[in-house]
């Protein structure tokens, strides 16, 4: 009787909820403290995609602070954001925050090279459009795999899901 592969998945995704917390508790904050105080600072977020704006850079660099440090109470890796600098426009400072999701291929291919590499040998890995299988028939296997990826720094958020 042979015995079934385990698997599980790496995958690079933004839990939208604590995204959207974390939003509103920023939003709150600028609206609420006394140095945000008739500096015309606005948060917006349009889709994956948070627009700051305020008169001046010193108070655009405070509030996109405060959005960072709400994004990392609310356990949202600050990999996932992508800000831009300070622009001017008009008389407005505005930064433009992306939030990236996803593992690309080149970035799959890292870390299944990373596994080949230093993971036990009987990992098997399989790119599946923005995410990475890895499967073994080892599940001791399997938690080294993750404990390996897991150790390394990757210029981008990992999470392990459907573990099985």
């Amino acid at each position: 009787m042979c015995m079934a592969d385990s698997s599980f998945d790496i995958i690079s995704k933004i839990d939208q909820m604590e995204l959207d917390n974390a939003f509103n508790q920023c939003s709150r904050e600028i609206a609420t403290r006394f140095d945000f105080k008739n500096t015309d600072t606005k948060i917006e977020k349009i889709g994956l995609k948070i627009l700051l704006e305020s008169g001046t850079e010193e108070r655009i660099n405070a509030a996109l602070d405060v959005l960072k440090d709400k994004l990392i109470k609310r356990n949202v890796s600050l990999k996932h954001l992508d800000a831009s600098e300070p622009a001017l426009s008009g008389k407005t400072y505005r930064i433009s925050c992306d939030f990236k999701e996803g593992i690309s291929t080149e970035n799959a291919k890292k870390i299944a090279k990373f596994l080949k590499e230093n993971g036990p040998k009987s990992l098997k890995t399989q790119i599946q459009g923005e995410e990475l299988r890895v499967s073994s028939k080892s599940r001791d296997d399997l938690q080294t795999a993750i404990a390996q990826v897991k150790k390394e720094t990757w210029d981008f958020a990992v999470q392990f899901t459907n573990y099985r």
